[in-house]
């Protein structure tokens, strides 16, 4: 049976934060994690690669806002549905250029995913999305758009949005029999298009789903063995700009809860990508042991390799649940640089 790994990659890593997102800047981003993911088509893995979509939902929110007296803005899930559409071709097209025939195609699925209606994300939004804005900025555009503007992480203000907690794709089903008949599969997109089901039918609503949430439910839904954040920093680290930092290789899920119960991995940056890599690896079974990795696009092939014995080292962070003999546990337990 052929491994699965899902890829999560933040809408960082195709618009990074000192580019303007040019079609040119996000194609040079996209091939340089289609590499990435070659070197794992080779050990025998099957990807899904699930996109992030903040910085580019955001920038076209705002095209349609100013737009609006030409022609009608379209709600924010629709925007949503139109980045996925986007960055999938643009995924696809690098992952063709890269990989060529050592891949039976690469297949971008627009994913819905479904979520409460009763969700108290929609009363509380939390996820920034778009441009940064200095104070000034921040105050004009709230207040002409009647958006919700927050200081995010020191870098400035931006808009943030509902981002209720999601359930299931639709899609899955298709979903993996794409990964089933070899092809490379890129979706949720974002996050997915965020539905409430109303009888047999769903209802778009206007949330950005966290994609790191999305990928979990995803990872989970196709039997993955292994679920990959795949961010700007090469391992995780604990007391993060104190002192006493320090770079964690190795975690459970038990000391993963510790530390986000503890507070050292903040909702805004770390803690989402953590709460999913534990939520998924607690899925593990006997026969299937998942584990979870954070690490940047270049380390990817490394951390999965170092994950099964083939290299010696560390590379990335991995999450995984302890092996039952004295010497395994020993391996996995918490180790600082």
């Amino acid at each position: 049976m052929t491994q699965t790994a899902v890829l999560a990659l933040g809408g960082n890593a195709l618009t990074r934060e000192d580019q303007r997102g040019t079609i040119e800047e996000q194609y040079a981003n996209a091939i340089a994690m289609a590499k990435s993911v070659r070197s794992l088509i080779r050990k025998g893995w099957g990807i899904v690669i699930v996109h992030g979509n903040g910085p580019q939902v955001g920038n076209l929110a705002i095209q349609h806002a100013e737009s609006s007296a030409l022609v009608p803005a379209q709600p924010l899930f629709a925007l949503g549905a139109m980045t996925q559409g986007a960055l999938g071709s643009l995924i696809c097209l690098a992952l063709h250029e890269v990989c060529g025939d050592e891949i039976s195609g690469a297949v971008s699925v627009i994913t819905h995913v479904e979520v409460d209606a009763a969700d108290d994300a929609f009363s509380n939004p939390t996820k920034p999305i778009g441009p940064f804005f200095n104070a000034d900025e921040a105050k004009e555009v709230g207040e002409e758009r009647g958006w919700t503007m927050i200081e995010d992480s020191g870098r400035g203000y931006r808009r943030v949005v509902p981002s209720p907690t999601p359930k299931a794709p639709v899609e899955s089903s298709a979903i993996m029999t794409l990964i089933d008949a070899g092809f490379v599969v890129v979706a949720a997109g974002g996050g997915g298009i965020p539905v409430v089901k109303e009888g047999d039918t769903y209802r778009g609503v206007d949330a950005v789903i966290d994609k790191d949430f999305a990928a979990e439910r995803l990872a989970d839904a196709s039997d993955a063995e292994a679920l990959v954040m795949v961010t700007g920093v090469t391992n995780v680290k604990l007391d993060f700009g104190k002192t006493t930092e320090r770079t964690v290789f190795n975690l459970t899920p038990l000391e993963v809860d510790q530390h986000l119960s503890d507070g050292q991995f903040p909702p805004g940056s770390m803690g989402p990508k953590m709460r999913a890599a534990s939520h998924f690896v607690k899925g593990s079974t006997p026969e299937r042991r998942r584990i979870s990795a954070i690490t940047t696009p270049e380390m990817v092939y490394a951390t999965l390799d170092n994950a099964h014995g083939a290299i010696q080292g560390h590379r990335g962070t991995l999450i995984k649940e302890p092996k039952v003999d004295s010497t395994d546990a020993t391996k996995d337990s918490t180790h600082a640089a």
